[in-house]
């Protein structure tokens, strides 16, 4: 009897073994797709993004817009501020990802102009 719970016990620390190896496999897998990501948007992105602590995809997410324009951004901003502001009942915590969501789009769009004027630089150097 105690053999047979011996064997018992090792194959499932064997099967819990191989299952944790697996997905220890899958998640260095992510976490290499997830670093290749990271460095093909740009150093600059990427060290906004580690600033803010928060990604550009969350921010757009949370201020609901697709495209980066100032008026879009300002507008949903403006909207949901109010909307979430504690006097009118709304929940402060939602109040700060929204001007957390604008900071990071705003920094994104600062990145943007920047590297657009230094083409433009390098366009009429040439």
């Amino acid at each position: 009897m105690a053999r047979y719970l011996a064997q018992i016990i090792v194959m499932g620390a064997q099967v819990v073994g191989r299952a944790f190896a697996r997905a220890l496999q899958q998640e260095f897998a992510a976490s290499q797709a997830a670093a290749k990501a990271r460095s093909s948007a740009g150093q600059h992105s990427a060290a906004a993004s580690s600033i803010t602590g928060m990604s550009l995809q969350e921010a757009q997410q949370i201020l609901n817009v697709s495209t980066l324009t100032p008026e879009e951004i300002q507008k949903n901003y403006e909207h949901l501020f109010k909307v979430n502001d504690k006097t009118v009942g709304g929940s402060f915590y939602l109040q700060s990802k929204v001007v957390r969501a604008k900071e990071r789009l705003d920094e994104e769009l600062s990145i943007q102009t920047q590297q657009q004027s230094k083409q433009s630089q390098q366009n009429t150097e040439t």
